[in-house]
């Protein structure tokens, strides 16, 4: 009796412990070393040469970890219009260390990165050929090893800077619609450097007047704010893989990815319950449930191929709070601004729109995809109701 209490007594213990061991495993932060938003300039904009200089900064959050960077290297990809045959690029990684010199035979030594510390690398990506006014962005990944606590992990930083920068002051043609007319404006591939308000500033502004309504999609707002997701930084829990498989193939949550991306904002609980009523739901000839219960983001979620490269390799989120960024592009340039999700199937949400804006001329004026869902390149759709 005694012996089987002191084994009970040791069985407990050692659950006690690996439980112990196993939460304070949860709430470590590992190597949570942070690749922030890089900042890239021009230093040279030649036809026949190109200079882009670019500084990714790592940041350690952890309170008491160390990590280290032991590898860094630079992988480039060029979007082009026309035909990269003749076109070569160079890359040069310089460590920028706030304690080490940098070597000169451009070795990166592993660097350890100190609690609440960072460290930074300058990235110089040289474009040589006959003409490089064809190119339209260039796609930066910087790929790092994070090693400490979590031992050896690969990791891959993605940038994407834009090449090519239409006019904002060439003519554009306006197009009728019911009660007004809609102007599709070009820009430049949006990315994580451009905010709303800059945009519309710099492409619309000068083809707008007063009570002109300037629309957005959800897709470029998204980009904008870096809600974007590789595929290979998804790891899909037991939830998406199993659950993935019972969603029409054309749906963004019809991969694990796609679905663990929705996991992740609204936590496994709530998406297999909302897909269990769902499904019960859709037995008694109630459709849509799911995505009412689940979450907003489960309608706006685009998975790969959902975009224009090269963010068609990325799964992309719906926008974080639109309604503050309506008020921001309204705040700042004086027009009146929505947030809109529209697709060829002439159906048209409105996430959001500033205080008074005309919600069903938006709709209407929207209804035939003004802005297009291929390489038109156009995400900013302006719009003039007619004077009564």
């Amino acid at each position: 009796m005694i012996i089987e209490s002191i084994g009970i007594g040791i069985v407990a213990v050692l659950l006690i412990a690996w439980g112990g061991l196993e939460w304070t495993h949860r709430r470590r932060q590992g190597n949570a070393l942070q690749a922030l938003p890089g900042n890239w300039q021009f230093e040279s904009r030649e036809p026949q040469h190109y200079r882009l200089v670019g500084k990714q900064t790592f940041f350690n959050p952890t309170h008491k970890l160390e990590v280290m960077i032991p590898e860094l290297s630079v992988d480039v990809t060029l979007l082009s219009k026309g035909s990269l045959d003749e076109i070569h690029h160079k890359i040069k990684v310089l460590p920028q260390h706030p304690d080490a010199e940098p070597r000169e035979d451009g070795y990166w030594f592993a660097y350890i990165v100190k609690s609440r510390y960072e460290t930074s690398a300058e990235i110089t990506l040289d474009i040589m050929g006959p003409d490089l006014t064809q190119l339209k962005a260039v796609w930066v990944r910087v790929n790092y090893i994070s090693y400490g606590p979590r031992g050896r992990i690969h990791n891959t930083h993605h940038e994407v800077v834009p090449l090519r920068f239409p006019d904002p002051q060439e003519p554009l043609q306006w197009r009728s619609v019911a009660d007004g007319q809609v102007l599709p404006v070009p820009t430049h591939l949006l990315t994580q450097l451009d905010t709303c308000p800059d945009i519309v500033r710099r492409y619309v502004s000068p083809h707008a007047q007063p009570g002109d309504i300037v629309t957005i999609g959800e897709t470029p707002v998204a980009i904008m704010q870096g809600r974007i997701f590789h595929p290979s930084t998804i790891k899909p829990g037991w939830v998406a893989t199993r659950l993935a498989y019972f969603f029409l193939p054309t749906s963004s949550l019809a991969t694990a990815c796609g679905l663990q991306t929705l996991v992740n904002i609204e936590g496994p609980v709530r998406v297999f319950l909302a897909f269990f009523v769902g499904a019960i739901a859709k037995v008694f000839g109630q459709a849509g449930v799911f995505y009412r219960l689940a979450g907003e983001q489960a309608r706006l979620i685009d998975d790969v191929t959902g975009t224009l490269p090269p963010f068609d390799q990325f799964i992309v989120l719906g926008p974080d709070d639109p309604q503050k960024v309506v008020n921001q592009i309204q705040a700042e340039t004086g027009l009146a601004a929505a947030i809109v999700d529209v697709n060829d199937l002439k159906r048209v949400k409105i996430l959001s729109a500033t205080k008074g804006a005309p919600l069903s001329l938006i709709e209407e004026a929207l209804r035939s995809n003004p802005a297009g869902n291929a390489d038109e390149q156009t995400p900013v759709v302006l719009i003039r109701p007619n004077q009564s």
